[in-house]
């Protein structure tokens, strides 16, 4: 373990709350900036952290991951507790834990996990628990967004992205208020045109005034994507096959005086000889 100088650190108590753990710990915190990362709302962000940089080998991994405010994840062997908002959420891979990765995998990302997280390796070699400051991380979330282009009659498929969508509304292109289209556990649909699948809404057989703004919103109202989709009336092409007779040219008529020449001079003897 790296044993800083006290000019070069600042000793905290810290009461690490685990199952069937409580200590408290001294903390060495170290100067350095967070690492920024970005995720869009619904998917798996991984927050790094090696710990191998700042420690030797360690007796057990104990890894410990707050915010400013509390802490959100910790594992100690195979002890493991996270806060009630992350349930199901964290992870800290054990097999690579020991090889010195100690990043948080964050899953289904939502709005409210935006902030500054912060990693520790708790360790005890001398009945006495240190925390040793591993990294900080900035994660920012974003929305989805796109432009859609098609055609009359095609189906529109609107991705959740995260089973926190709990509406989808609608804006028309010439409008200022906003439609409710689908509403999870509602049951109703857009007159038996707006279907539920597995993890999208689909909207069958557009028509030109479905042009217009579609929103996937969460619990809390908030944006998970915004689709701009434009109809557009496509024109059904017919293969036409125009059939002409052959024009008359010189070449035929060359053909029709010729022809008419052989046959008077064919038939001229017999004539003479019927005289």
């Amino acid at each position: 373990m790296i044993i800083y100088p006290p000019d070069r650190h600042v000793i905290h108590l810290h009461c690490l709350w685990i199952v069937g753990f409580v200590g408290c710990v001294a903390s060495s915190s170290l100067p350095s900036g967070p690492l920024s990362i970005s995720s869009p709302v619904g998917s798996q962000a991984i927050l790094p952290c090696k710990w191998k940089s700042q420690l030797d080998n360690v007796p057990v991994c104990h890894v410990l991951w707050q915010t400013p405010d509390a802490p959100v994840f910790e594992q100690n062997g195979e002890q493991r507790w996270q806060a009630s908002e992350f349930e199901g959420r964290l992870e800290v891979p054990g097999e690579k834990l020991w090889e010195g990765d100690c990043s948080l995998i964050l899953r289904d990302v939502q709005f409210g996990d935006v902030g500054l997280y912060e990693s520790f390796m708790v360790v005890d070699r001398t009945r006495r628990k240190r925390r040793v400051f591993i990294q900080s991380v900035h994660l920012s979330v974003y929305d989805h967004k796109s432009k859609l282009s098609m055609g009359m009659g095609e189906d529109l498929v609107l991705t959740l992205h995260t089973p926190q969508a709990m509406r989808v509304v609608f804006q028309g292109r010439n409008s200022t208020e906003w439609k409710v289209l689908w509403m999870r556990g509602d049951g109703k649909v857009n007159g038996g045109r707006l279907e539920e699948a597995e993890g999208v809404v689909v909207l069958r057989g557009l028509r030109m005034d479905n042009s217009g703004t579609y929103k996937v919103l969460d619990s809390h109202g908030l944006s998970v994507s915004t689709v701009k989709l434009t109809v557009e009336e496509v024109a059904k092409t017919q293969k036409i096959i125009h059939i002409q007779d052959k024009p008359v040219g010189k070449s035929t008529v060359y053909r029709s005086s010729s022809l008419l020449i052989v046959f008077v001079l064919l038939i001229s003897p017999l004539i003479q000889h019927l005289l």
